[in-house]
Order: C-alpha cells, then sequence, then structure tokens
C-alpha cells in the first residue's frame, strides 16, 4: 500500500484579508508594514487558496511605494512636486490595504492601482 501524502489547502479569506490590513503596520508602530505580509505569505502560501496571488500583490505594492518614495525625495529638492508625490504615496499606501481586505473577504482578486509588478 503507498502513502501519498497530499497537501490540504484551505479555503481563508479572513487570513487573506488579515495581511492585506498588517501593510498598515507603516502607520502606527512605524515598521513592520513590509516584514509581516512577507512572513504570512510565504508561510501560508502553499495551504491558502490565493494567498500566492494576495502575496504578490502586496510585495509589488511595497516595493512600488518605496521606488515612488526613493523618486519624490529628490524631486522635492529639484522641483517641489516631490511633496505632492510623498502625499499621493501615503494616501495610496493607506486606502489600498483596506480596499483590497475588503475584497479578499468577499473572495475577489486583489486589484492594486499603479503598481509595478516585480514579483
Amino acid at each position: 500500500m503507498e502513502v501519498i501524502n497530499e497537501k490540504v489547502v484551505r479555503k481563508d479569506n479572513t487570513l487573506l484579508s488579515i495581511t492585506h490590513l498588517t501593510q498598515l503596520l507603516h502607520y502606527i508602530p512605524g515598521f513592520g508594514g513590509f516584514i509581516v505580509p512577507l512572513i504570512i505569505w510565504l508561510s501560508a502560501r502553499k495551504s491558502v487558496e490565493g494567498m500566492d496571488e494576495h502575496g504578490k500583490a502586496i510585495i509589488n505594492l511595497q516595493l512600488s511605494l518605496l521606488l515612488y518614495i526613493i523618486v519624490s525625495i529628490p524631486a522635492i529638492l529639484l522641483i517641489g512636486l516631490g511633496i505632492l508625490g510623498l502625499i499621493g504615496v501615503a494616501i495610496l499606501g493607506f486606502v489600498l490595504p483596506i480596499v483590497n481586505a475588503v475584497k479578499a473577504t468577499n473572495g475577489e482578486s486583489p486589484s492594486y492601482f499603479m503598481t509595478i509588478p516585480f514579483i
């Protein structure tokens, strides 16, 4: 008799939505908005249905926001429009995780506006 080790993939929309909301840790303690979702994604991407898709979207958003911040800081000195860029990054970084947490709770795919697909 042969035993096959099958991994059980469960549907856990609550964990998906919590993963999106952990991005807001940038606003409360000031750190953890990239590391915590990364850890959750890497630990649960094979055991939770949809975690790989949502995790990649979260990491792509965080890397895109970091790139936008890096571009906006010198733009403050050169043009002065970098302040508007930083305000836009702060708004996107706050609103998009909440919107996608609601989508994850409803079982929909994530959609992040102005995200560069790194992964």
